[in-house]
């Protein structure tokens, strides 16, 4: 996602500067998502429209990601005069201590990831960073499973027990990985950076969302325990290592102003 006369408008932006910019974009952005999608009243949830629109669960996973890339590059400005330099101060309590865990996994040649290819090989600033691909990082990949087996589950539930909190839940699950290729699309250079940060704690909201709900439906009747079981320890490692990565990602940002 690349921002031309960025470097030579603005002073570097941090996470907080990004973040307020990225929460401008979503409220602009929601009046166009309603124009694109085949429900604009959404009556329908968007991932029960993407699972009708799509090949599998997989394909679906893929296009709301690309979906919600696009809507949210559509009001990034390419004249730097459009550029808000504003700092804007946000409570930062969303991160918690937890020890090191892995999340970049560079050796995993044998598992298949090659879905979406041909979409992501369109964008140089998705699909690569100094990283390389996206398909690099191994919460992205941990959050995309996630989220197969989720619609895959949100399939068998029946119409009419299809609430609010589930939809939360499913919608929150996607979002993990939409954020996480965001914040990666950025890169990792100092003037950009800070937006990488603002987008992956995008993801963490979304997976201690995710979280918040799953537990709310914990004890219907079309969750089993051992569905449930399964769902949280997986949505609860996948919080605990974005929450690892925010942090190396700060570490860097810090560092390289030092």
């Amino acid at each position: 996602m690349s921002i031309d006369g960025f470097d030579d408008y603005n002073p570097i932006w941090n996470e907080y500067q990004w973040e307020a910019h990225l929460n401008e974009i979503e409220k602009r952005s929601e009046q166009l998502r309603r124009f694109i999608t085949s429900d604009p009243k959404r009556n329908v949830p968007r991932w029960i429209s993407l699972l009708e629109e799509s090949m599998d669960e997989m394909d679906a996973v893929e296009a709301f990601i690309e979906e919600e890339l696009l809507l949210d590059e559509a009001y990034f400005p390419d004249d730097e005069d459009d550029w808000d330099d504003e700092d804007d101060d946000f409570d930062d309590d969303f991160f918690f201590s937890h020890e090191d865990l892995p999340y970049m996994d560079f050796d995993d040649e044998d598992d298949d990831f090659d879905y979406g290819e041909e979409w992501k090989e369109n964008s140089t600033d998705y699909t690569y960073s100094e990283y390389g691909s996206i398909e690099n990082l191994k919460v992205y990949k941990e959050a995309l499973n996630l989220a197969v087996d989720v619609l895959k589950w949100g399939e068998s539930i029946p119409h009419n027990l299809q609430h609010k909190n589930v939809h939360d839940f499913v919608s929150n699950i996607l979002k993990i990985g939409a954020k996480l290729a965001g914040g990666y699309s950025f890169g990792f250079e100092q003037d950009v950076i800070g937006g990488n940060i603002a987008y992956t704690k995008k993801a963490l909201y979304s997976a201690n969302d995710g979280l918040r709900y799953l537990h709310k439906i914990k004890d219907e009747p079309f969750i089993t325990p051992a569905v449930y079981a399964s769902f949280h320890e997986r949505l609860f490692e996948i919080r605990n290592d974005i929450g690892v990565y925010v942090q190396e990602l700060r570490d860097r940002f810090n560092f390289g102003i030092e």
